[in-house]
């Protein structure tokens, strides 16, 4: 097999961040009305499965304030059907995160027992965690961005946590029978008006995942917070400039990347569900599943080919029960494996043209630097991006792993 060559592409991305975590979230909480307070009251907190940049300092930040505020705060894993559906899962998902009762310093209370709320218009039973209804007050803590399966007025934000992550796995999986663009802003409306709401905090993130800004808002502005801020992070998030290629190469997937294991804002949302096939990335190919996915490959279904290294690491009780919660079945479907990463490669090359259009990634978030091949510098290079004609790389292999890592 003769490989192509690759070349080096950089892209500028909005990279402002917050250096001070710690002094943000005082800032925020500053406006904090203070006067309403019922001094020693529990407050819980939502704490998610996402890797959200410095999820611990942020969290020991808010744990600081809210007992400043002389409340007793605790945290609440709020991740739907993840950690394999069970309460020691997802406290299990939280230390993988580096958050504990230790680093937080506050407890973790962590149970999957939900309570239903009653049925929505659109015919769905909304259910909220036990211990939610059960706190003196609840803080909703949350990454707002797009959604990799639906796009509305709020994707995955507050909203999102209130009606998925605190629905615990009886509430995701009923909610995700149903179009989630239709459910998710009622449902959440639905929990809030049964808990009581100290507030929110809305992050987002920049290009290269670190912290851009932080919004604290009241009950009231919860939906809105989510729409105005899912448009400042809609803005800067990172893509491919390419609307067409025969392959693209994606070292790893993972639930630290994104709940599909690849973001479908990168590589096209029809390789989940049905719909227009842009961007059209012929061959899709992953390598490695992260290790801090713990086996759950939601979203293989989207790739075309594996290597069996790939396949050995899934776990498919908690792939399963992930893809069944989302009712997107596909998702959980095992490509062509192959033994190899050469053989993969192999394979793909034999279906592509000579002059071939390839993309090699990191991952789908780490989209700042990756290799392209030389019949696509020049559309890169319309699109503003920096191509290194002068670097370039042929892919070598071990007896089973690609050898290059990105640099």
């Amino acid at each position: 097999m003769t490989y192509p060559l690759f070349y080096d592409v950089e892209q500028t991305f909005e990279t402002s961040q917050i250096n001070n975590i710690a002094k943000t979230v005082d800032a925020v909480f500053a406006s904090f009305d203070r006067s309403t307070i019922a001094q020693g009251a529990t407050v819980g907190i939502t704490v998610g499965s996402r890797g959200i940049d410095r999820i611990v300092p942020l969290l020991q930040a808010v744990v600081h304030n809210l007992n400043t505020l002389g409340l007793r705060p605790f945290i609440i894993p709020s991740m739907g059907s993840h950690g394999g559906s069970t309460a020691e899962g997802q406290t299990a998902i939280l230390t993988e995160l580096g958050i504990t009762e230790e680093s937080a310093g506050c407890p973790i209370v962590s149970s999957i027992e939900t309570v239903s709320l009653g049925v929505l218009e659109e015919g769905a039973e909304v259910f909220v965690a036990k211990d939610a209804l059960e706190a003196d007050y609840i803080f909703v803590m949350n990454r707002v961005k797009p959604h990799t399966l639906f796009h509305g007025e709020v994707e995955s934000g507050l909203c999102k946590m209130l009606a998925i992550g605190l629905g615990k796995p009886h509430g995701a999986d009923n909610l995700h029978n149903f179009p989630l663009e239709t459910v998710i802003k009622p449902a959440a409306l639905r929990i809030l008006e049964h808990i009581n709401l100290l507030a929110g905090l809305a992050v987002v993130e920049n290009a290269v995942e670190k912290l851009h800004s932080i919004k604290l808002c009241t009950k009231e502005d919860v939906v809105k917070t989510d729409s105005s801020l899912l448009s400042v992070s809609a803005a800067i998030l990172p893509r491919i400039p390419l609307d067409s290629i025969d392959l693209l190469i994606i070292d790893e997937m993972g639930k630290n990347i994104s709940g599909t294991g690849m973001d479908t804002n990168v590589i096209g949302a029809w390789r989940r569900m049905a719909g227009e096939r842009k961007p059209e990335y012929k061959t899709l190919v992953v390598l490695n599943l992260t290790p801090q996915s713990q086996g759950n490959a939601h979203g293989i279904g989207m790739a075309d080919l594996i290597p069996q290294r790939l396949a050995d690491s899934i776990d498919t009780t908690a792939t399963y029960a992930n893809s069944l919660t989302t009712g997107v079945w596909a998702s959980g479907r095992l490509p062509i494996t192959l033994p190899t990463d050469k053989a993969v490669i192999d394979a793909a090359l034999a279906k592509a043209p000579k002059s071939i259009r390839a993309v090699r990634i990191t991952n789908t978030l780490s989209l700042q630097h990756f290799w392209a091949t030389e019949a696509l510098l020049d559309d890169l290079e319309s699109a503003g991006v920096s191509t290194h004609r002068t670097r370039a790389h042929s892919l070598k292999f071990s007896e089973s792993h690609i050898l290059q890592q990105f640099s």
